[in-house]
């Protein structure tokens, strides 16, 4: 017996959606105005990735930052990674949403150029193709997140057993062209900088603007009235001035002090973070815990999708919004692990370094600090930052010696008492 593909009006009829179509992508199709989701699809399912050598070779050429599991890819390399994520069951190649225009969100996608930010970088594997004939349907709605999400599970049921073990990746099942889902769960492919980073635009420079009384605008100044002759002395010529004067910072201001390309200033997710042994041991268990809450979401949100219409269902957005959540702790955590530097407090106890478990005594109160890194503080654990003022006096001090903490109410002074 042969098994049928997976279409796209598959997928719609599993999540009751009716939907507008089938268009060739590229052709106007008529959804003015309208907010929903949409699925691009192969007329006929192919057994292998119909993906063009020469597009793969350009998309390197433009794109400096392109990685391919950490190293520049040659164009055979990076075609065969994307090609092993192809799934010949079916003929969906990419589900989208969009919360303004269907229509505008469709044609973004065909004029997309691959390598480019804009205008629809989300699906730009698709521009990897030389395929004809590609086939877009859609549907209204106006939880159109949520549909993209229902139509993506419902994809990864879809999928048999024998589909998902020839993937490279077989926990995060999205049709050949979706790299994430709208929560956040993205699959590990092992390409990075496919598109060039977001152009920074520098803030404005700082303005004062100062309000002058009524009257005083242009050098025109009222005078008080009063009675007999005043006599003056010439008065200089007037300035012109304008009732909003706004001052820009000139060549001799103060300007920001400049920030080491690898400290507390630089782009988040390169520099690295140091962490106490204890702390990266807490870090890796709250991660295994985290994961350990995923299957329990997954299925909230299958059992939500049951009880009927998503926009008014409470239950499946409240699971979709736990997810979002979590999806997003879980990046974070395995942000903070990649970049983990542990640094271990010295054997002997000799003076105060990170990891560190310290008495000290203040106003004949004792107390126990251990000092972590910035992002394992916890106040009401005893634990401080080595960044922060008391983490910063006491770091380096041995026992017997005095760390000071200037505030503006005074000095505080702690006595290290020892080091553990």
């Amino acid at each position: 017996m042969t098994t049928q593909p997976l279409t796209a009006a598959d997928l719609f009829r599993a999540v009751e959606l009716r939907p507008d179509g089938p268009a060739v992508l590229g052709r106007p199709i008529r959804a003015p105005g309208a907010r929903g989701v949409y699925v691009v699809e192969l007329t006929a399912p192919l057994a292998t990735a119909p993906i063009e050598l020469t597009r793969i070779g350009k998309w390197i050429e433009n794109v400096p930052t392109l990685r391919l599991d950490g190293e520049r890819p040659t164009s055979k390399a990076l075609a065969a990674r994307l090609a092993s994520f192809w799934l010949p069951a079916t003929t969906i190649l990419y589900v989208g949403s969009s919360d303004a225009s269907i229509a505008g969100r469709i044609a973004a996608l065909e004029r997309h150029v691959l390598g480019d930010r804009r205008p629809h970088a989300a699906s730009h594997w698709l521009k990897t193709l030389r395929v004809d004939g590609l086939r877009v349907w859609w549907a209204g709605t106006e939880a159109a997140e949520e549909y993209e999400d229902a139509l993506l599970s419902a994809f990864a049921e879809a999928m048999g057993e024998a589909d998902r073990a020839g993937l490279p990746d077989t926990s995060v099942v999205l049709p050949f062209a979706n790299l994430r889902t709208p929560t956040g769960q993205a699959k590990r492919h092992g390409v990075v900088g496919s598109i060039p980073p977001a152009e920074v635009i520098p803030p404005a420079p700082p303005t004062r603007v100062v309000e002058l009384p009524p009257g005083t605008a242009d050098g025109v100044d009222l005078e008080p009235k009063g009675t007999g002759t005043t006599r003056r002395a010439p008065a200089a010529p007037p300035v012109r001035r304008s009732s909003r004067v706004v001052v820009k910072p000139t060549a001799g201001a103060a300007a920001a002090p400049a920030r080491p390309a690898n400290g507390p200033g630089s782009r988040r997710g390169t520099e690295a973070i140091e962490l106490s042994a204890a702390g990266l041991e807490r870090l890796q268990t709250e991660h295994a815990e985290l994961l350990g809450r995923r299957p329990g979401v997954v299925a909230r949100i299958r059992a939500a999708k049951e009880l009927g219409d998503l926009k008014e269902n409470s239950d499946y957005t409240a699971a979709r919004e736990e997810q979002s959540f979590l999806e997003g702790r879980i990046q974070a955590v395995e942000d903070q692990l990649r970049r983990a530097v542990v640094v271990d407090a010295p054997s002997d106890g000799s003076r105060v370094v990170l990891g560190s478990r310290v008495r000290v005594e203040n106003d004949g109160e004792e107390q126990v600090f251990t000092i972590v890194g910035t992002t394992e503080s916890d106040a009401s654990a005893g634990r401080i930052s080595q960044a922060s003022p008391v983490g910063k006096a006491l770091l380096g001090r041995s026992a017997g010696d005095d760390a000071v903490v200037r505030t503006p109410g005074g000095e505080i002074r702690y006595r290290v008492l020892a080091i553990e």
